[in-house]
């Protein structure tokens, strides 16, 4: 999957969206919750379907089921003037029934048709396995033991979409922080 510059920055905004909405400050899980708070809000939602389209996105967070992999890999390579509408995509996939009052609302804005489109890419690469769930994958099929993260160029601590191995981000935010004075949790 080869993601563009523009589903590259909005991966992590997506993911940080459905972050926010999963747990409430005392760590319960509230997600469906605020998923349904989002839905009803739909109305006024749609007004930042073109400035924060991750933050409207959610709402079809499970709408949706991917038919044609192959159309929606290409989705995510486009960059965002270059998203076909609604109509060329939605045979990629089945809607939940529940979603096509969402989906009429969107329609009816200007930019609706985009934002669908939008809305799916978002959807399924939220749905494929991130880079932790790869490399686990890759390491149980390379057939070694240990660990050579040391051996590695420094290009190599990304994966192909360009995002760090968390071990390494771990390691430097501990780094940082015993620099700052704070004890290291090992």
């Amino acid at each position: 999957m080869s993601l563009s510059p523009f589903f590259q920055q909005l991966r992590s905004a997506y993911e940080a969206e459905l972050d926010d909405l999963t747990s409430d400050s005392e760590g319960r899980g509230v997600l469906r919750q605020r998923l349904a708070e989002k839905r009803k809000e739909l109305g006024f939602l749609v007004k930042m379907i073109e400035i924060s389209p991750e933050m409207v996105a959610v709402v079809f967070h499970q709408a949706f089921r991917f038919v044609q992999p192959a159309v929606l890999n290409h989705l995510l390579s486009c960059d965002a003037d270059d998203l076909p509408d609604w109509d060329a995509v939605s045979d990629a996939v089945e809607l939940a029934p529940w979603a096509q009052d969402l989906v009429d609302t969107i329609l009816a804005e200007p930019a609706g048709p985009w934002f669908m489109t939008l809305a799916v890419a978002l959807e399924y690469m939220h749905s494929r396995p991130g880079p932790a769930a790869r490399a686990a994958e890759d390491e149980d099929t390379d057939g070694e033991d240990g660990d050579d993260r040391e051996d590695r160029d420094d290009d190599d601590r990304y994966d192909d979409d360009g995002e760090a191995d968390p071990h390494d981000r771990d390691a430097a935010g501990a780094d940082w922080l015993a620099d700052q004075g704070f004890d290291r949790k090992d």
